[in-house]
């Protein structure tokens, strides 16, 4: 890969995270209310305004505050909570983020794996039972949102047939006498939103996969392979699939961006203790600390999550490192 193919892409990663930054400051600046109304609202003017010196918020918007904003930042520290008192944005970022992680990161894998190999050759067999089938079940799973598959799972496997707790990461006041048996109760608690993210992945990866893999088979190169005798996995292997990869890659990337959307639904839906569930406990006490600091950690995300998209695009399609 090309040097300055990399510089490129890092350098429009960086610009991208400074005005990320700079929105961050400005939007939760232009939201109603104030901190001292929030964590001082029982107290008297005089005190307010001591507080107000005190976080600094007395000082002009520009450049004053943006300063320390943006060099608190830097040093990773993003002020504390106003409902967790006393706790940083950081900790409690930190005690949510694993949830999240774990739940989407595996539901991801699943959907990439299954949803990549069932549109790869439901395209590679097209017209075939599996094709049918398949892309029928895709479009029915890509048109149903996380909490209507999250409350289906619910009733049916939970309320109906009683086979998987119904909230939470692990039973409340339960008291375990080994790891195994803890591991196994979190792993209860984990089957049912980690279906249910997999499943809302599964369909849009599987019908672009499908375009790709259909799309190609009419190239040149496919052509060319079969006419020299090569075996029809051969060629689905090494000469359709990482042209087909591509726009796959690119979803990949797009889909971590409304990774707060699917949270917030599925994690509600199910009492998971992440991100989603964190973001809406924020709203509702109007805790911007917070708020800035799971908007600036997703944003940040994104662009690393599209950065790493942008390389493996380089190393898939030479072409686009010119």
């Amino acid at each position: 890969m090309g040097g300055r193919y990399l510089a490129r892409k890092m350098l429009q990663a960086i610009i991208t995270i400074a005005f990320i930054v700079l929105l961050n400051f400005l939007l939760f600046r232009l939201m109603p209310g104030s901190p001292d109304r929030v964590l001082a609202r029982n107290l008297p003017l005089d005190v307010r305004q001591v507080l107000l010196e005190r976080w600094g918020l007395d000082r002009p918007v520009f450049p004053d505050q943006f300063v320390a904003y943006v060099g608190a930042t830097l040093q990773g520290d993003l002020g504390d909570s106003f409902k967790f008192q006393g706790v940083s944005v950081v900790d409690v970022l930190a005690g949510r983020i694993w949830p999240t992680l774990l739940l989407f990161g595996l539901g991801e894998v699943l959907a990439i794996i299954i949803g990549l190999g069932l549109g790869a050759y439901s395209g590679w067999k097209r017209g075939g039972p599996v094709d049918y089938v398949g892309n029928g079940i895709s479009l029915i799973l890509y048109s149903m949102p996380y909490f209507v598959i999250g409350m289906i799972l619910l009733m049916v496997l939970s309320g109906g047939l009683g086979w998987f707790p119904t909230s939470g990461m692990l039973e409340m006041g339960a008291t375990y006498s080994s790891f195994v048996d803890q591991l196994l109760d979190f792993l209860a608690h984990l089957a049912l939103p980690l279906t249910t993210v997999a499943i809302g992945l599964i369909g849009q990866y599987s019908i672009l996969m499908r375009a790709s893999i259909i799309e190609t088979l009419g190239e040149d190169y496919v052509t060319t392979a079969r006419a020299k005798g090569l075996t029809e996995g051969y060629i689905l292997r090494r000469h359709a699939l990482p042209n087909a990869m591509l726009p796959a890659v690119t979803l990949v990337a797009i889909n971590l961006g409304y990774v707060i959307a699917g949270a917030i639904t599925v994690e509600l839906v199910f009492g998971w203790p992440g991100l989603g569930t964190l973001t809406v406990e924020a709203l509702n006490s109007r805790d911007y600390p917070v708020l800035q600091g799971v908007f600036l950690l997703l944003s940040i995300s994104v662009v690393l999550a599209n950065f790493a998209a942008d390389l493996l695009y380089g190393f898939l399609d030479p072409r686009v490192r010119s």
